[in-house]
């Protein structure tokens, strides 16, 4: 474990309370390692980064097992994830900030920024307002969700994480042309909602969703590795998925099972920036900079966002039946929102904040507490869902 508290920050500490802040940092230390060890040890994930950020003062940050399994090659605190979902907050916060200049409203219909996007409902023309994909209750899905050969595969529909030689147009074009599952704004579905968002940004913004999300979040955050691509380097992790007796590498592109439907993960797609700009997965990056981004979240958004934007970005949008986290948990701009900790079965504040990405990362910010939690891992789905992910809440708060 390493410490990194600097300048003032620093000293105010020191002059307060020196013996407890370390006596805090180490606990944290005592619970933190042993959870990350076991995980690593019973093979469930490879390598892992993890960042614990208090009252913004980083307190916790280890990077542990290995970034290349195969090569032999030990994780490091700087070493570079393929975000999957991680990206969906980024993109929420730019268009918010699109918002909050006027050039998008929450209850714009996606027609007026999209007009071949006109999906039907029961037959029937529906009407989808920028919320609506804000909080996934646009009555879209997503193809993994759906068995083999389901309407999305049929229409050949990405999900953002697989190698295609098609436009976002045109992904956009086939998302449009399958039914909703259900009525705008009735039903939360966990869906393609954002990359739908991603083509409203691109229009209102007039620039392609990549250079749209550097101008409007990731440069005014000097966030140095996050983007929609990547160059070929020893910091770019190795990729895998649970499998016995240990996780197994995603070589080429792999159907991983994940209910009853299948997940194609294209691990090369980070490299190649012809790829269309995912606004739901296509992003990659540092646990920094995703510590970086829900810090200023937070804090109330300086410099991308006004506090009052981000109060209603962490308000819960769906009511609890969504169980968007299972139970006591609804859902936000960008993501899931404790309503009820004791239904959740969680330590965690009311209020609290989090989600993940498919290739095994998970994060949660609790405002009450001030505490940010980014733990990045190779592994799907172990480090996104798996018992590490209560292992590491629970060791936070001192339940472990």
């Amino acid at each position: 474990m390493s410490l990194h508290l600097k300048g003032a920050a620093l000293l105010a500490i020191l002059v307060a309370s020196p013996a407890v802040a370390d006596d805090q940092n180490a606990a944290l230390g005592a619970r933190l390692d042993p959870v990350i060890d076991h995980a690593i040890a019973d093979k469930r994930i490879v390598g892992t980064v993890v960042l614990v950020a208090r009252d913004g003062e980083l307190v916790y940050a280890r990077a542990a097992g290995l970034a290349d399994r195969e090569a032999g090659r030990a994780m490091k605190e700087d070493d570079i994830f393929r975000f999957a979902s991680v990206t969906k907050p980024f993109v929420t916060a730019a268009a918010m900030r699109l918002v909050e200049q006027g050039r998008i409203t929450l209850d714009d219909p996606v027609s007026k920024w999209l007009p071949d996007f006109k999906p039907t409902f029961d037959g029937k023309p529906a009407t989808i307002l920028v919320r609506h994909l804000l909080n996934h209750t646009a009555g879209l899905e997503y193809g993994f969700f759906q068995p083999p050969g389901g309407a999305y595969a049929k229409a050949g529909i990405s999900d953002g994480l697989d190698l295609t030689d098609i436009t976002l147009d045109e992904n956009l074009k086939r998302i449009a042309s399958v039914p909703l599952v259900s009525e705008p704004g009735k039903t939360w579905r966990y869906s393609v909602a954002i990359d739908v968002l991603g083509g409203v940004i691109e229009k209102a913004s007039g620039k392609t969703l990549d250079k749209a999300v550097d101008e409007l979040v990731v440069s005014p955050l000097s966030l140095a590795d996050a983007g929609f691509s990547t160059e070929p380097s020893e910091r770019l992790t190795a990729t895998y998925f649970d499998a016995s007796p240990e996780p197994k590498r995603m070589e080429g592109s792999v159907a991983v099972q994940i209910g009853e439907g299948k997940l194609t993960f294209s691990p090369e797609r980070i490299l190649d920036a012809k790829q269309f700009p995912s606004g739901g997965a296509g992003m990659s990056g540092t646990a920094k900079d995703v510590l970086t981004f829900l810090e200023t979240i937070r804090k109330g958004g300086d410099p991308i966002l006004s506090a009052e934007t981000v109060k209603t970005m962490m308000q819960d949008q769906t009511g609890p039946q969504a169980e968007t986290q299972g139970s006591g948990w609804g859902f936000g701009y960008g993501w899931a929102v404790l309503i009820d900790a004791a239904t959740a079965g969680t330590p965690q504040s009311k209020g609290t904040i989090q989600w993940g990405g498919a290739y095994g990362h998970n994060w949660f910010v609790d405002p009450v507490e001030k505490i940010t939690v980014v733990a990045m891992t190779n592994t799907a789905f172990e480090g996104m869902w798996g018992q590490f992910t209560r292992d590491v809440r629970d060791a936070v708060y001192g339940k472990r």
